[in-house]
């Protein structure tokens, strides 16, 4: 076998073979901060020489008070051009350890199908819009966010839904909110949670009272007192342990009360248990996630709003009606749209106004794909496997299914897909 030598020149022919090379010649030319940051350079000059000014120092010495300026470095690294951003965080994203998560609380895994990732989650057709400022021109968006509001209907038995909201945690703050809106006449300020909420759910309606100077009063719902104070309650069905409840005596003894009773709901589970307009919810809310859509870390979501027909002028969020064009044939429009990206903000009955609307889209069409029998399907299968859950930690001497010493209940309630154990003393 020949072998091929290849002759290196030395150091000083290399240098006058190569000539000298300037900084950064080998850096990659695609700049991320100049395609996505900030204006050009020339448009910096224009803006300065329009100003007066000549440097964008100057120009900041003029507008920002000397004792307000931070003296010190920004702490942050040099800026990164696009490919190497996508490998810094491909690197950071490879140190994570995924876990099949046990902690439900109203998050869980779900499949995608493949049709609705790609038709959907992946077109920019879908994924790349906005607040429909001019709703009537996408009738096939508006078409399909009219889906989502005839499926909350239909799974929780009340008149009218809007067209999603942020997520369940800030569409319990606005359903306390509405509540209040409601019962403001009769000057009451108190809002009763039940303990068997999920801690966001808590956590959220706490902060959003706070700044309206409403009481909350988070109790077991099974021994609460109503009285003349209480405007408003709020549930979980089922519980944030996985107990499910028969809501309607405490329902009763609200209305009976003068107050009106909000359920936060797995959307679900409703295809199995009786939806919550039935045993007298004036308010039912809770989130899409599962219908489809992905985890990703705890958000974003989108959320759901129904509740009576009579309330619809007090809803929060955006609500599809049908309608008629010029020529009188079928059409959608926005006919409600109270949040204040619409209206004066004073006027508005919502001032979150974000509604994660591509993703209650997936939600939309999770259902249209599988069909009423499908979701029904799906959701026996998952408490078939609770149940067989069950069964298997019970043999290795867990108590499944009780309640908590602090519900109130004796024995072990039925459940969804979500179990509450402990080891038997």
């Amino acid at each position: 076998m020949s072998e091929m030598v290849i002759a290196l020149p030395d150091e000083k022919v290399a240098k006058r073979m190569m000539p000298a090379s300037p900084p950064g010649l080998l850096a990659h030319p695609d700049s991320f901060a100049r395609r996505h940051i900030g204006p050009s350079r020339s448009e910096v000059e224009q803006m300065l020489q329009t100003l007066a000014f000549s440097t964008i120092d100057d120009l900041i010495d003029t507008a920002v008070p000397e004792q307000i300026r931070l003296r010190e470095k920004l702490k942050i690294p040099e800026a990164l051009r696009e490919f190497e951003a996508l490998t810094a965080l491909k690197k950071l994203a490879s140190q994570n350890q995924v876990f099949r998560s046990y902690l439900g609380t109203g998050y869980y895994d779900t499949i995608t199908p493949p049709v609705i990732q790609r038709n959907i989650l992946e077109n920019p057709g879908w994924y790349t819009q906005y607040t429909p400022y001019q709703a009537e021109i996408s009738q096939g968006r508006l078409e399909a966010l009219l889906n989502i509001q005839t499926m909350v209907i239909d799974l929780t038995g009340l008149e009218i839904a809007n067209a999603s909201l942020l997520d369940e945690a800030t569409a319990a703050a606005e359903a306390m909110m509405m509540c209040h809106r409601l019962k403001e006449a009769e000057d009451r300020n108190v809002f009763f949670v039940s303990q068997d909420c999920h801690p966001q759910n808590i956590q959220v309606v706490r902060t959003r009272a706070k700044a309206l100077a409403i009481e909350v009063v988070v109790r077991n719902h099974n021994t609460f007192a109503f009285d003349e104070k209480v405007f408003g309650a709020l549930l979980q069905y089922p519980g944030t342990d996985g107990a499910v409840y028969d809501y309607q005596s405490f329902a009763e003894k609200a209305h009976a009360a003068g107050a009106l009773v909000v359920v936060a709901a797995d959307l679900l589970s409703l295809t199995l248990f009786r939806p919550p307009g039935e045993f007298g919810a004036d308010v039912a809310v809770g989130s899409t996630q599962r219908f489809g859509v992905p985890l990703g870390y705890g958000g974003p979501h989108a959320a759901f709003f129904a509740t009576r027909d009579a309330f619809k002028r007090q809803m929060p969020g955006r609500l599809i009606g049908v309608s008629k064009d010029s020529r009188a044939r079928p059409a959608l429009r926005l006919a409600l749209g109270t949040r204040e990206q619409h209206i004066r903000r004073e006027k508005a009955t919502s001032n979150i106004c974000t509604a994660q609307v591509l993703l209650a889209i997936m939600a939309a069409m999770y259902a249209v794909y599988h069909g009423p029998e499908g979701l029904k399907k799906i959701a026996e299968r998952i408490h078939r496997l609770a149940r067989l859950l069950a069964a298997g930690l019970e043999r290795l001497g867990y108590r499944v299914g009780q309640a908590s010493s602090l519900s109130g209940q004796a024995g072990r309630l039925p459940h969804f897909d979500t179990l509450r154990d402990e080891l038997r003393k």
